[in-house]
């Protein structure tokens, strides 16, 4: 599904524009925007991990859990 939207541009930013996109401006906008969504969604990420790695009882409570990891289990 597309969706047309209106957007308004600086003389520069739309020089630019027409210069790099040539005729296909939506393309060129829509492939940014995937673009900035993944680096996006890869910061999130990042700030998630470390915001874990700084967690100290996050920490104690995974090392509580590996000591019942073999629970149950033969060493077969």
């Amino acid at each position: 599904m597309t969706h047309r939207t209106t957007i308004t541009l600086d003389d520069e930013a739309y020089l630019f524009l027409n210069d790099i996109a040539g005729d296909n401006r939506s393309a060129y906008i829509n492939e940014l925007l995937k673009q900035e969504r993944k680096n996006f969604l890869k910061q999130a990420l990042i700030k998630a991990n470390q915001e874990e790695a700084d967690d100290l009882g996050y920490k104690e409570e995974l090392k509580a859990w590996e000591n019942t990891l073999s629970d149950g289990l033969s060493n077969d």
